[in-house]
């Protein structure tokens, strides 16, 4: 639970249940005392001062996924490179796969670091435009292991969001781990007092990847997350030179389009496989820039497209409403 401290005893009620500090596991807890009083059930402070930080950022995603492997962080990087290929808008990209940050690599930025000022952390540049954040510019080594406790993770989450001097921002995009644990009920926790424009699910075709992504659909719903649509990565492999497609991954029970059409989501578009992904994460380099004229890229744009559009009507909306 994303509640419990680091100290707690392995039966933890959590810090904000009726049962802190009053249940058989909280005898001789350093907590107990006050969790008892009932002080630790009243709102983190935190989620007001990141709603003041990040009140001068416009447009809020979240890229998820139940499932690991299925091209999250891809899709993010180069979700940021496509919005940030235009000039005129301010993008920040926020890693928190802390366990797992792939981010600086596929962003070219490994082996930077972070740097400190009076207004909080910097992030770190890959132009002008695109500011990149990720636990993997605070690590000696992209090989060390991060061994830590959910709320270790919870407090790691919540500095990126308050102590990063994002500045003004048109699209922050958050780059999640798999899963629907932790690190997800804090970032929808800590996000809480800011408008949050929706999430962007990933997947791939085959029902073992759909089955966790369905997971991650209910998590939304149960944390009223916005579903901005579904994209299907790794949707078919175009050869290019018969021109034949194969399916790599198959579609069993109908890939992410009939679950979309079960849930009534929208599906964004379906990516194609194509090894020069791959191969422009490995060397930190925009596959869009690299190769703009594949049939990836072209559904990646179009993708893209509906993002935006998502996003400007939310905002269209919301004014009519006030």
């Amino acid at each position: 639970m994303a509640d419990v401290p680091d100290n707690a005893p392995e039966h933890c009620p959590g810090t904000t249940s009726e049962q802190a500090g009053k249940s058989s596991s909280c005898e001789g807890c350093p907590n107990q005392k006050v969790c008892a009083s009932g002080a630790t059930k009243a709102p983190d402070p935190a989620i007001a001062e990141i709603g003041a930080k990040l009140s001068t950022v416009k447009h809020k995603i979240l890229v998820l996924s139940g499932k690991g492997g299925v091209g999250k962080s891809t899709f993010s990087a180069h979700l940021a490179h496509a919005l940030a290929s235009d000039s005129t808008k301010e993008v920040a990209l926020l890693d928190v796969d802390i366990c797992g940050p792939s981010i600086p690599r596929i962003m070219g930025l490994e082996g930077e670091q972070v740097h400190q000022s009076g207004s909080g952390w910097s992030p770190v540049y890959v132009d002008d435009n695109l500011a990149v954040m990720s636990i993997g510019f605070l690590l000696s080594s992209p090989d060390d292991a991060v061994i830590w406790r959910g709320p270790k993770k919870n407090g790691m989450i919540k500095q990126f969001l308050r102590d990063v001097d994002w500045g003004d921002l048109d699209y922050l995009i958050v780059d999640t781990p798999p899963g629907t644990s932790d690190e997800h009920l804090s970032i929808v926790q800590y996000l809480s007092a800011t408008h949050v424009d929706g999430a962007v699910i990933i997947t791939t075709p085959q029902e073992v990847s759909l089955q966790d992504v369905r997971k991650e659909i209910r998590f939304c719903q149960k944390v009223k997350l916005p579903i901005i649509g579904v994209v299907e990565n790794m949707s078919g492999f175009v050869c290019p030179s018969c021109k034949n497609t194969s399916q790599i991954f198959p579609p069993t029970t109908g890939g992410a389009e009939r679950m979309c059409a079960d849930l009534n989501l929208p599906l964004l578009g379906k990516v194609p496989l194509d090894p020069r992904i791959a191969r422009s994460c490995d060397e930190g380099k925009s596959f869009l820039n690299e190769v703009p004229d594949s049939p990836s890229a072209e559904v990646y744009q179009n993708i893209v497209q509906s993002i935006k559009d998502y996003c400007s009507n939310r905002v269209t909306e919301e004014q009519s409403t006030t």
